[in-house]
């Protein structure tokens, strides 16, 4: 896992972030991800190739929210989130880990662990979901 703080957004994670966020969005969420010291965003390469990305938001020393995280289509189904998931919550020592998510997205935090619970129709026509995680 590599974090990231270039100014200019690799094409590769350009690409990743688009599955994460509106692609109008992607140059503000990585220019907060650059400025703010409370975000960090990270990369998983294999063989040289961007695979994976998760970008999160400390709230406290123990507890983070997972703003963006994504795969890869060819390198889906093969552990690289919850690796990607693991490793935040070993370099950071969290105990708490949440996320808001769509109905897509819901059985893989819940096979990590997550509790799930539905917010309801957020946007029009669209349920989101919180997940969180706590570790004993």
């Amino acid at each position: 896992m590599k974090e990231i703080s270039s100014q200019a957004i690799h094409p590769s994670l350009r690409k990743l972030l688009s599955y994460a966020t509106s692609e109008r969005n992607i140059e503000l969420e990585y220019k907060q991800y650059i400025q703010t010291s409370n975000r960090k965003l990270f990369v998983l390469e294999k063989s040289e190739e961007i695979v994976g990305c998760i970008g999160i938001e400390l709230i406290s020393s123990d507890n983070c929210l997972i703003k963006h995280i994504a795969v890869s289509p060819t390198a889906r189904g093969k552990g690289i989130g919850s690796k990607m998931i693991y490793f935040i919550r070993e370099t950071y020592g969290l105990r708490f880990i949440s996320a808001e998510t769509d109905i897509e997205a819901v059985d893989f935090y819940r096979n990590y662990g997550f509790r799930i619970n539905s917010l309801g129709e957020k946007y029009p026509g669209i349920e989101r979901f919180l997940c969180e995680f706590e570790s004993n």
